[in-house]
């Protein structure tokens, strides 16, 4: 197998998808904010200074999915169909539980743009509640479905 990001002379390239066939293409990612308890309190509560810390990190994501292209030198803008994100507290981590799932109709798949939904959620809890605490974690960002194209179906373990 070879990187399809490079030519034969080892040069970075946006990959030619022309050839490829227009497929319905789905993909999920995950990932965590890890904080202290009484920094889940401010959430669970809404009592967090700038404000819901679900609902907004929930809409930096689905902006964050729109502009994967902007953001990532190398991938192809695509006409996302659907931007999804779950955002869901868990005082067993202590912390949030991200899932992003993002569809599209296209030639490539979506994995770069429901990661970069998550690591925006994810960023935003952090960017909401730094002034209660510095320490939290972003942690655990995969891709844990595709599905569409050549390719075919991948899930995580």
């Amino acid at each position: 197998m070879s990187l399809t990001h490079f030519d034969e002379q080892g040069q970075a390239h946006m990959v030619d998808v022309s050839g490829k066939s227009v497929t319905d293409r789905v993909a999920t990612a995950e990932g965590c904010v890890v904080m202290a308890p009484e920094t889940l309190d401010y959430v669970l509560q809404g009592t967090a200074k700038k404000g819901d810390v679900l609902g907004i990190a929930r809409v930096a994501g689905i902006m964050a999915a729109k502009k994967t292209s902007d953001l990532i030198p190398l991938c192809h803008p695509l006409p996302i169909t659907k931007v999804a994100l779950d955002l869901t507290p868990d005082a067993e981590l202590p912390g949030v539980r991200i899932s992003a799932t993002v569809k599209t109709s296209g030639q490539t798949g979506v994995e770069m743009e429901a990661l970069t939904a998550v690591s925006a959620a994810a960023l935003t809890v952090y960017d909401m509640l730094k002034a209660v605490e510095k320490s939290m974690r972003i942690e655990g960002i995969r891709v844990t479905l595709k599905d569409g194209g050549k390719s075919g179906r991948y899930e995580a373990d």
